[in-house]
């Protein structure tokens, strides 16, 4: 473990707290922001009123049908909302660029015969929008705004949408967690000392406190499911092609070995379905070229039999208490309805796992770091990340060797085997494999007459801030479904009980499990979010919608559906 006792007290230091002082382009992006907030006019700083709570209650499909007969005005919703997101900011640091007084004038002039007229939609950083950053973190990029709308926002205006404010996420964009230099670090509305998750965090947290009620986010790796299941709110990754994403910041650009998905997510599960059918509704494809023309397709699932296959292991990272005790609610309220639910072995996750990561970071991270600037505050998963592929090959070699054969580790060493920079030779056949194996989950599917993959989202609630230095590695659950290009949804359960998830006894099968198991601790995510993955084949999203409506009725009926939390400003 010598070889990796070397770090600077600086970077240290870093590896716990983003360094906003240390960065004069930090520093001006956050009086920016402050300046931004403060200039905003007067009635965004008043409390709440009863007309506010009256439209923060109320469903998107209600908003809109109540600016298109002229009963609400888009500048109503907006103010409500307007306030809603101020007061979650002051409580999670969710916000990076704040968009409120431009949109009122978006909202004075929106389509009022548009599917989303009048409504405020929050967007991750990434995403384009014409005169403003889109640094996502990186304190390089501040201060060089899009040049024009993404395709998705000019989508969005179209249908009469209003967008309103950005919000945060982590450097680089690789983390379940959402912090940097520039923005600082976004916290879980429900514990302030657990993440909201990443990296489309800041958006989890501000649709959790109810600031908005839809909002974009990225899925690579569970970026917008591992959000959702830490802060309890709702969505489905798309399956690649199925949501616009042309014209917005990334990380990685061209990185296509997994390739990443716009998704959308939301408060609930009503104004999560009219939003899809809203945006298939503008024909998506008509303003992204990588949108593919396949319209909202209507399912019925109410007459048909259906089969739910439960994956309890990926066989790397068991779940804990608490995020197995949700998953076994929905399998026995399942079971108990009359439907069909099995636990199934599907082809090796872990196989998923190590294809996952040797494709992602195929270029050994350089693509990701090389905006971050000497010093700069990264996420302390990527630093762990970074220093294996900074090791010399044989140093790195020696390294596996002792995690193989002396620590009998072989999960952990299979991993890090595929932890280097690759030529586009070695490159070529791990993109065979890919295909390989997604082959394998098909055929496994169809013989097993499946419609539903049932798991956690992650094997742990939300983590404690810098739980990523022990959890980086712990993704397979959601990171699956991202190499198999699997429509994926996540709704929230229940939440986590000191009384009833505690860990007991437990011995930790690998290097990746036990560092994940350093920060789980009941007592402290007591009240934390816990959700389940609804997992469908590629380009279901209709059908897994249809999946998780089932679902949630049924859990309502039962008296155990999910409450929303209300957030309200301490």
């Amino acid at each position: 473990m010598m070889l990796f006792s070397w770090i600077s007290h600086r970077q240290a230091c870093l590896l716990n707290r983003p360094n906003v002082l240390g960065n004069p382009f930090s520093r001006t992006k956050q009086e920016e922001r402050r300046h931004r907030i403060k200039d905003l006019h007067p009635r965004f700083h008043e409390p709440l009123n009863s007309s506010d709570r009256a439209i923060l209650d109320q469903y998107v499909e209600d908003l809109v049908s109540a600016v298109k007969s002229g009963t609400l005005d888009a500048t109503d919703i907006l103010t409500a909302y307007g306030k809603k997101t101020l007061d979650a900011h002051e409580v999670t640091n969710c916000l990076t660029e704040i968009m409120i007084g431009s949109a009122v004038d978006w909202a004075q002039n929106c389509n009022k015969d548009g599917p989303l007229a009048g409504v405020p939609i929050s967007l991750k950083d990434t995403v384009g929008v014409k005169g403003w950053d889109g640094c996502i973190g990186y304190s390089a990029w501040v201060g060089k705004p899009a040049q024009e709308d993404s395709a998705l926002v000019r989508l969005l205006r179209d249908a009469g949408a209003v967008p309103f404010v950005k919000t945060n996420i982590p450097v680089t964009l690789l983390s379940f967690e959402s912090a940097s230099d520039v923005f600082g670090r976004t916290t879980n509305p429900h514990k302030s000392t657990h993440s909201p998750g990443g990296s489309t965090g800041g958006e989890a947290a501000l649709l959790a406190y109810g600031g908005s009620r839809i909002g974009i986010g990225t899925d690579v790796a569970g970026s917008v499911r591992v959000p959702a299941h830490y802060s309890g709110i709702y969505t489905i990754k798309a399956s690649v092609g199925r949501f616009l994403r042309m014209g917005s910041s990334t990380s990685m650009p061209g990185q296509e070995g997994v390739a990443p998905v716009y998704s959308p997510m939301s408060r609930t599960l009503e104004d999560l379905e009219y939003f899809w059918k809203a945006i298939m509704m503008m024909e998506p494809w008509k303003y992204d070229p990588s949108c593919l023309p396949i319209p909202w397709r209507a399912i019925d699932l109410t007459n048909k039999p259906l089969k739910w296959g439960v994956m309890w292991d990926d066989g790397v990272v068991l779940p804990s208490p608490a995020c197995k005790r949700a998953l076994d609610i929905v399998v026995r309220t399942l079971r108990k309805a009359g439907h069909v639910v099995v636990d199934i072995n599907p082809p090796s996750p872990y196989d998923g796992l190590k294809l996952g990561s040797s494709l992602i970071l195929a270029d050994g991270g350089k693509t990701a770091t090389a905006p971050m600037s000497s010093f700069e505050y990264n996420d302390p998963g990527m630093v762990q990340a970074m220093r294996m592929f900074r090791l010399p090959s044989f140093l790195r070699r020696l390294y596996i060797m002792y995690v193989r054969y002396i620590k009998r580790d072989e999960v952990y060493a299979g991993l890090l085997e595929g932890w280097h920079e690759k030529t586009v030779v070695d490159f070529w056949p791990l993109v065979a494999k890919r295909e390989a194996y997604k082959a394998k989950w098909w055929r496994f599917w169809g013989e097993q007459e499946l419609d539903f993959v049932l798991t956690v989202p992650n094997a742990l609630p939300a983590v404690p801030h810098g739980g990523m230095k022990n959890g980086f590695s712990s993704c397979g659950y959601t990171f699956l479904f991202n190499l198999l290009d699997y429509s994926a949804g996540v709704l929230p359960i229940t939440h986590v009980d000191k009384g009833l998830d505690q860990l007991g006894t437990f011995h930790a099968r690998n290097a990746i499990e036990r560092g994940a198991y350093l920060d789980y601790n009941a007592d402290d995510m007591h009240g934390l979010p816990v959700g389940v993955q609804v997992v469908g084949q590629r380009l279901e999203e209709e059908k897994v919608m249809e999946g998780m409506k089932i679902l949630e009725k049924l859990l309502r009926e039962s008296g155990i559906g999910y409450k929303l939390l209300d957030g309200v400003k301490a």
